[in-house]
């Protein structure tokens, strides 16, 4: 066999080392803006279009839980409730109030809860509840979960009443601080009931901008008012009211005096007293 023919092939066209792999980085980069692009430049159609599908799927899944409130399981009422809360729609606030009245205890503690869930877009229709007796104590403490101003005044109005002012005392404890204001403002109310709940209520907030004025309190006619004054600055803890509270040492009333004793022994101790 001839030289000529035992020589391999050359190939036509030689690979740099590197070049391969370079291209492939390019066209990986290509496809990749290209796809950014085309995911940005949907026509506002498209995403229109989305958006009006995600909204028909929430309303369908309200609808869902809406129709499982009519369930005759409680349980399977009570899931429903707590979903509508969790979902936090508007469309959820009517039927979710309206569970407010529901024949199982269970469902109405979660309807309460589903209440502060949603939050400001209820209030309007659990004040209106108020003026019905039999729903007046769940609407109540619904109002106490929702954190919006709206709500003081209907809690405060309901300190008026001796069947339910003990509620709304707690209610208005549970909303905090936003409803000193308010408190305070009450302390100076005609209606004996409404400052002594007032005076609780403030003593189980515990802001202390509102020693000051129940240290006015302890001035109050009513012995019961008084006492409750020395016993919320107690729990207050702020030392200006210790300071106050030993004034009442002097109370013309014995049992005023005796607990004021007991009140200072355990603060002097570093302990409220129960």
């Amino acid at each position: 066999m001839s030289e000529e023919n035992n020589k391999t092939p050359e190939l036509s066209s030689p690979t740099v080392p590197g070049e391969e792999d370079a291209l492939t980085d390019q066209v990986a980069n290509t496809i990749a803006v290209a796809s950014e692009l085309a995911a940005t430049e949907r026509s506002p159609a498209d995403a229109a279009e989305e958006g009006v599908l995600e909204e028909e799927r929430v309303k369908d899944e309200i609808e869902i839980q809406v129709d499982l409130l009519q369930d005759p399981d409680w349980a399977v009422r009570r899931e429903a409730v707590i979903t509508l809360g969790e979902m936090g729609d508007e469309r959820c606030v009517e039927p979710v109030v309206r569970a407010l009245r529901d024949g199982d205890w269970q469902v109405r503690e979660a309807a309460i809860e589903a209440v502060g869930m949603i939050g400001s877009s209820c209030v309007e229709a659990v004040v209106r509840l108020l003026r019905d007796w039999d729903i007046r104590k769940a609407a109540i403490v619904a109002l106490g979960k929702i954190k919006d101003e709206r709500v003081l005044e209907p809690l405060i109005g309901q300190l008026r009443n001796d069947e339910f002012n003990e509620l709304a005392t707690e209610a208005l404890a549970e909303l905090g601080q936003p409803a000193v204001e308010k408190l305070v403002a009450a302390l100076k109310d005609k209606d004996e009931n409404v400052r002594k709940q007032a005076v609780i209520a403030l003593g189980r907030i515990k802001d202390p901008a509102a020693v000051d004025a129940l240290i006015d309190m302890l001035k109050d006619k009513d012995w019961f008012t008084r006492l409750t004054a020395a016993a919320s600055l107690e729990k207050i803890h702020d030392e200006r009211g210790r300071e106050a509270i030993k004034l009442l040492l002097q109370d013309p009333d014995l049992v005023v005096k005796m607990r004021v004793e007991r009140i200072l022994a355990a603060w002097k101790k570093g302990a409220p007293t129960a």
